[in-house]
């Protein structure tokens, strides 16, 4: 089941694209996060979206606010993925044990064995104050996550 608006966001660890370990608690109290869940790096919608994020991190940072964007794919190949893209916010790996975060989110396509784009906005107290999920093939509207940081 999906987390919903007003639930605590489940605490995760996992390594990033460099290999460093990210906690969302290390943001609690600090920054809200807009922690986006997709499906594979190198792909076309996952790449354009995250590229779209890319070029709009100062409509993040601006607001106090923590990109993360998980996928299932190993920390090597997120590695290789943001260098080519230039993708400069951490890329997180939920890639062993193989998707457990995206479960934990109710994102998890078992049939796929990958998220699907799920994006929820947690604010600094740890709680989703906005989530939209979209099946594989659809992008999301990155207007719409500034807006619900607007109303933070």
């Amino acid at each position: 089941m999906t987390l919903q608006v007003g639930d605590k966001a489940p605490d995760f660890e996992l390594k990033d694209n460099h290999g460093a370990t990210v906690r969302l608690s290390d943001f609690r109290g600090r920054k809200n996060v807009v922690l986006l869940f997709y499906p594979f790096a190198f792909t076309g919608v996952c790449t354009g979206e995250l590229c779209e994020v890319r070029d709009n991190l100062p409509r993040f940072s601006d607001r106090d606010t923590q990109v993360l964007a998980v996928s299932n794919d190993s920390i090597h190949t997120l590695r290789v993925f943001a260098e080519q893209e230039g993708l400069e916010y951490p890329l997180l790996s939920d890639f062993w044990p193989h998707g457990n975060v995206s479960r934990a989110y109710g994102v998890f396509d078992e049939d796929k064995g990958c998220a699907v784009r799920g994006t929820f906005i947690i604010d600094q107290e740890g709680v989703v104050r906005w989530t939209v999920v979209n099946g594989l093939p659809d992008a999301r509207d990155l207007t719409e996550y500034v807006k619900a940081l607007d109303n933070l």
